[in-house]
C-alpha cells in the first residue's frame, strides 16, 4: 500500500465527486488521469469501484428523478458491448481506445454546438450507450457519450439518469472485467479505500447543485464532456 499514491489520488477524488455531484459528470475527466498517472496498474478497476459508487449516492438523493426510459436504453446497449471492451482491452491499449473514442465525442460536441442538434431519441441513446460499454469498460471514459444525447435535460433529471446509467454500467464492467482476469485485488483495495473522498466530496456537492441549471449547466457539462475527450486523447498521444 503506498500511503502517497492514496492520499495524493484521494484529494482529487474529493474534487471530482464534488464537480460530478453538481454537474452529473467529472470523476473520469479528474481523478481517472491522476490514478492512471500515479499508478497505472490501478486503472480501469480502482475507479470502476468508485464509479459505482458515487452514482449510488446521487441516486439516494435524488431517485426521483431517473428517466427510466432514458436509464434504460443507455444501460442496455452498454451491456451489449461491454463484453466487446473487455476483448479490446485484451488486444489493444486502452490510450488507442481513448483516442478513438475521445475524437467521436469532441466532434459530437463540437456539432451540436454549432447548428447540429443531439436528442435523446432511441437511436441516439443506444448509440451512446453502445459506445459508452466499449469505452468505459477498456479506458473508463463512458460519461461523454451520455453527456452528449442528455444535454438538454434540466439538472436533476441529467444528474440522477447519468447516475443510473453509471453506477449499472460500472457495476457490470467490474464483473466483466472480473471474469475476464482484468480484475486485481489490489484495485478492489484501492478504489475500497477512496469511498470516504467520494463521501466528502458528494456532501460538499449538495449544496451548490441548484446553481447549475438550465443553459449554464448545458455548458457546464459539454465543456466537461469535451475536457474528457481531450484528456483521453491526450493520454494516448503521448
Amino acid at each position: 500500500m503506498d500511503v502517497h499514491i492514496l492520499l495524493l489520488a484521494g484529494l482529487f477524488i474529493v474534487l471530482a465527486a464534488l464537480v460530478q455531484g453538481m454537474l452529473g459528470l467529472g470523476l473520469a475527466l479528474i481523478a481517472a488521469p491522476v490514478v492512471a498517472s500515479l499508478d497505472p496498474t490501478l486503472m480501469p478497476g480502482g475507479m470502476l469501484v468508485l464509479g459505482m459508487v458515487l452514482p449510488m449516492m446521487t441516486l439516494l438523493h435524488e431517485w426521483r428523478h431517473v428517466s427510466l426510459r432514458q436509464a434504460g436504453l443507455l444501460t442496455v446497449a452498454r451491456l451489449v458491448t461491454t463484453p466487446l471492451g473487455v476483448l479490446i482491452l485484451a488486444w489493444l491499449p486502452a490510450s488507442a481506445i481513448g483516442i478513438v473514442v475521445g475524437s467521436v465525442v469532441l466532434v459530437a460536441i463540437l456539432l451540436t454546438s454549432w447548428r447540429f442538434e443531439v436528442r435523446p431519441t432511441t437511436r441516439n441513446l443506444l448509440i451512446a450507450g453502445g459506445v459508452a460499454g466499449v469505452s468505459a469498460t477498456a479506458a473508463s471514459i463512458g460519461g461523454p457519450p451520455a453527456v452528449v444525447v442528455l444535454q438538454h435535460e434540466h439538472g436533476s433529471r441529467l444528474r440522477a439518469t447519468l447516475a443510473a446509467f453509471f453506477f449499472v454500467g460500472s457495476l457490470v464492467s467490474l464483473g466483466a472485467l472480473a471474469i475476464g482476469g482484468e480484475l486485481t485485488q489490489r484495485q478492489l483495495t484501492y478504489g475500497a479505500l477512496w469511498i470516504p473522498a467520494i463521501v466528502i466530496g458528494f456532501g460538499l456537492a449538495v449544496p451548490l447543485q441548484k446553481r447549475f441549471k438550465g443553459p449554464r449547466l448545458r455548458s457546464a457539462v459539454l465543456v466537461l464532456a469535451a475536457a474528457s475527450s481531450l484528456v483521453a486523447i491526450l493520454r494516448g498521444v503521448f
